[in-house]
């Protein structure tokens, strides 16, 4: 098989993938001034690109595998021409219009009107959708301070990304529609997964990274328990499936292993102290295969 082509998304998607692949023991180096990555693993072949244009590029078959916000997999128009692989989860995003927060929007879009934004074609759509008359203009990057409630501003729509919306209100933007919501993904070319050994490749770097995704939202439990208060421990416990149970040395109880998800230990750990639990350590995990 030939190498494996992998676009990297410029800055935080760049960030959260690395982080991904070191945990699955892909480790990679970018060396100063230069868009290729040296990796440990020889049948993998990394460049590192602008998360505009990952999508069009995988559409076109110049990789066969990428990872990109779907937000530009729809501004960029190639959602029929990738395969999704699996929703990472990271940088959670809304695509979402605001306007000023002293500007009543009913009245506003029945005039001619300005849209900012970087997405270009989402933005069309919206308007097309709405049927709101105006024009769109391209913002190549920060958008907020171009929609303002004055004379002077230079559109009266914003089209743009938002997590918190913070940004929004700080700039005293409100929201009035989302237009969709948007994570990190990882996408693979059709040429990609008509190759038997690239899609075997494929699904094997997504096992992997369900594996360690798995066990970032988990944390393994053990404790001690007499035999008098076992069943009713037992019965009280969480777990992906059952309990690890083994009996201590010299028949005095048992010891019981139990993985859970990190936001049940808060409430967790004071219930199986009041039901007899002891020596109760947590620690975290690095992969989790279900």
């Amino acid at each position: 098989m030939d190498k494996l082509r992998i676009l990297l998304a410029k800055g935080r998607i760049y960030e959260s993938v690395y982080e991904l692949l070191s945990d699955v023991g892909i480790s990679i180096y970018l060396p100063d001034r230069t868009y290729f990555p040296i990796t440990n693993q020889k049948d993998l072949a990394f460049q590192v690109v602008k998360p505009q244009i990952a999508s069009a590029l995988l559409a076109g078959n110049k990789a066969d595998i990428g990872f990109s916000g779907k937000d530009w997999v729809y501004e960029n128009g190639v959602q029929d021409k990738l395969e999704e692989i699996m929703d990472l989860g990271f940088d959670p995003v809304r695509i979402v219009a605001a306007i000023p927060d002293t500007v009543n929007y009913d009245a506003l879009i029945k005039n001619p009107l300005t849209i900012a934004t970087e997405y270009q074609n989402l933005s069309k759509e919206w308007v097309e959708k709405k049927n709101i008359k105006g024009t769109i203009f391209r913002t190549w990057g920060t958008s907020e301070g171009f929609v303002q409630d004055n004379e002077n501003s230079i559109a009266q729509i914003l089209i743009d990304n938002t997590s918190t919306g913070s940004s929004l209100r700080a700039n005293h933007l409100k929201i009035v529609d989302t237009l969709m919501e948007s994570s990190t993904r990882m996408y693979a070319s059709k040429e990609a997964m008509k190759d038997p050994e690239k899609k075997q490749k494929i699904m094997e770097l997504k096992m992997l990274f369900e594996t360690v995704l798995n066990a970032r939202n988990k944390v393994m439990l053990e404790m001690n328990v007499s035999e008098d208060k076992f069943d009713s421990l037992v019965k009280a416990l969480p777990s992906m499936r059952s309990p690890t149970v083994s009996p201590l040395f010299g028949g005095n109880g048992y010891a019981i292993k139990i993985a859970v998800t990190k936001e049940d230990v808060p409430t967790l750990l004071p219930k199986l102290h009041s039901l007899g639990a002891t020596d109760i350590v947590e620690y975290e995990l690095r992969k989790v295969m279900c």
